[in-house]
This record gives structure tokens, C-alpha cells and sequence, in this order.
């Protein structure tokens, strides 16, 4: 099992509920840290000792308060610790939902894990830890069935532009003028009612509006 974990976390609460769970697993040398600065430091420390960290827990959602930070969530800790240990594994304990997010944690930042703050995270992080230690991501089912339906259509850079223009109140019939106007092909007004069609058919959803909500719940925009 994991012999030195950093746990970062700012909500109290939080981090006593995972203190009791990696009790529960007798793992005791562990750092507890609640600010993201400080999580840093704490690596950055144990690679001087020479005396790493083989796993960190960490929240995505940083509160600000009197203190200033350098590093004010946990994607931004996440990127600077993978700088300076590649290997270490994370797994990450927060409250998000949105399958875009969670995707992109493990494709663009490279965690292992992924446990969502709920009913039963407890266990979800008892089967993480045990999961990650055995060199397997983890993901809990009813995530990872959202995540495969995000990834069931590929999303490319023109759906994102097409859809967030919509989401900011651009009307379908003036989205090529800002495709013109930015030199991004195809600008045509039937290339993006066939694009924005094609795109409702194949998530089955019937209504630009939809599309939008849709695309935000998932975190694409």
C-alpha cells in the first residue's frame, strides 16, 4: 500500500472524513496541507529529503481568503506538481460533476483517480486508493458511464466555437459573420445549420437551446 500521502484539502470537514479512511486502510505517514502553495512546498520538500510523496488526494475548489496564493486550485497544483514529480499519482476527491471536466482531468492533466464528494465517498475513495496502487485509473460507474457517453462523439474545435457562440446569445443566421470575421472555415450559413443539425442528431437532442445545456452540463463550454 501507499507509504506517504498528501492530503490537500481546505474544507475542514473534508479532510477529517479522509483521514478516517486512510486510518481505516493503516496508512499513517500522511501530510495534511490546506493550501495549494503549501501542497507544493511539501513535495517540493520530500524531493529534497529525498523522501517523496506516492500519492496525492487533492480538491479542485480552493476558497480564497487573507492569504495570498500563487497556485489558487487544484488544477493549476496539479500541473506544477507533475512538473517536478511525473510519477506521482493523484487522485482527485471533489464535488464536480460536469463528464467534460473529469475527462479532461485524466487526458490533459493526468491523474489516476477520480472520487466525486457524495453519498458513499468513503468507500469510492477506499476502492480509488486501492485501485490506483494497483496501477488501474479509477472512475466509479455511474461516472465513468457519463464520461463514455461524452466521449461517444468526438467533439472537434469548430462543434466548441459553434456552440458557445450560441450560448452567448448569437443568433443561428449570424454565426458565419463571425466565422468570416475571424477567418475560421466553414463560415457558410448551410455549413453551420448542417453542422449544428448533425451535431443535435447524433446526441439525439432536438433544439439548439438543448444543445447549449447540454454541452454546459458537460463542461465543453
Amino acid at each position: 500500500m501507499f507509504k506517504k500521502i498528501l492530503i490537500a484539502e481546505d474544507h475542514e470537514s473534508s479532510s477529517i472524513s479522509v483521514q478516517k479512511t486512510l486510518e481505516d486502510l493503516n496508512i499513517s505517514n500522511v501530510d495534511y496541507v490546506s493550501y495549494c502553495d503549501d501542497a507544493l512546498a511539501k513535495v517540493q520538500k520530500s524531493i529534497r529529503e529525498k523522501h517523496l510523496h506516492d500519492l496525492l488526494i487533492t480538491d479542485l475548489e480552493y476558497e480564497e481568503d487573507h492569504r495570498e496564493q500563487n497556485i489558487k486550485d487544484g488544477k493549476e497544483l496539479i500541473r506544477a506538481i507533475k512538473e517536478i514529480h511525473p510519477s506521482l499519482k493523484i487522485i482527485v476527491f471533489s464535488a464536480e460533476h460536469k463528464s467534460g471536466v473529469i475527462d479532461s482531468l485524466f487526458k490533459d492533466y493526468g491523474i489516476n483517480g477520480f472520487v466525486r464528494k457524495a453519498r458513499n465517498d468513503s468507500k469510492e475513495l477506499k476502492k480509488a486508493i486501492a485501485s490506483v496502487y494497483d496501477n488501474k485509473n479509477y472512475l466509479s460507474l455511474d461516472l465513468r458511464q457519463d464520461v463514455k457517453k461524452l466521449n461517444s462523439y468526438e467533439f472537434t474545435d469548430y462543434d466548441i466555437i459553434l456552440v458557445s457562440l450560441l450560448s452567448q446569445g448569437v443568433l443561428q443566421k449570424n454565426i458565419p459573420t463571425y466565422l468570416q470575421n475571424n477567418n475560421i472555415k466553414p463560415n457558410s450559413l448551410s455549413s453551420v445549420e448542417k453542422k449544428l443539425n448533425s451535431l443535435k442528431e447524433e446526441l439525439q437532442i432536438t433544439s439548439n437551446e438543448q444543445l447549449v445545456a447540454f454541452c454546459k452540463d458537460l463542461g465543453l463550454i
